[in-house]
């Protein structure tokens, strides 16, 4: 679909005896991006925690386009079915993954006039890298705490990345449920979370469109 070739077709002529060589492939230049977005229906099962294991729990795929990485991304999303905002009041961080990545995208939902939410290690790691931000206290903390403002629906994004620590899975996987029950959008990796803030500022500015997948296969070179 993205680039426009028979991959299946060619992959079976291989099985059948032909050669690379013989397939007469060409270099492409494809100007454009595409993401591949699984289909997880987790709102159907609120009680089910969304962290993803060995288990198929796919029901399908969808295909975002785009001439940027970030906009396919947003598109995924929204084919998806879990279409990610472009009017931010606040965003909560809540992170195992200490990665530079999930500082950058903070710190890019920052310049877009978001109000950055984050727990106590979350947010001392936050602004040691420049990004400000509101603590918020874990479950069990005080109140109100991070279930409180998700009940609440005064975020309208969620960074969460899963913890391998056992004493922080129930957090996370509250977390996690109750944004699937808000159906507040929530994303569990940094690359995740990076990829929505770039492909927000995009669709804000207008620069999105929609064309065929023709159009698309056209200004391949």
């Amino acid at each position: 679909m993205v680039c426009g070739t028979q991959l299946a077709r060619l992959a079976t002529r291989l099985m059948l005896g032909e050669t690379i060589a013989s397939l007469g492939l060409k270099e492409k230049r494809i100007p454009y991006y595409g993401v591949k977005e699984a289909c997880l229906p987790f709102e159907k099962f609120p009680e089910v925690d969304p962290v993803l294991g060995p288990e198929m729990r796919s029901t399908g795929e969808v295909l975002g386009m785009a001439n940027t990485f970030g906009l396919a991304y947003f598109k995924s999303q929204e084919a998806a079915g879990m279409p990610l905002p472009t009017e931010i009041g606040k965003v909560l961080f809540s992170l195992s993954d200490k990665a530079q990545d999930a500082a950058e995208a903070a710190l890019r939902f920052a310049d877009l006039g978001c109000t950055i939410l984050a727990t106590e290690g979350t947010a001392k790691f936050l602004e040691s890298k420049g990004v400000p931000c509101e603590r918020i206290a874990k479950i069990g903390e005080g109140r109100p705490n991070v279930i409180d403002v998700i009940t609440n629906r005064e975020v309208e994004l969620i960074v969460n990345t899963p913890s391998g620590r056992r004493d922080a899975r129930a957090d996370d996987a509250s977390i996690r449920k109750a944004a699937i029950k808000g159906r507040i959008p929530y994303l569990t990796t940094p690359a995740a979370a990076l990829a929505a803030a770039r492909g927000i500022r995009t669709a804000r500015d207008g620069e999105g469109s929609v064309r065929s997948l023709q159009e698309y296969h056209a200004t391949i070179r």
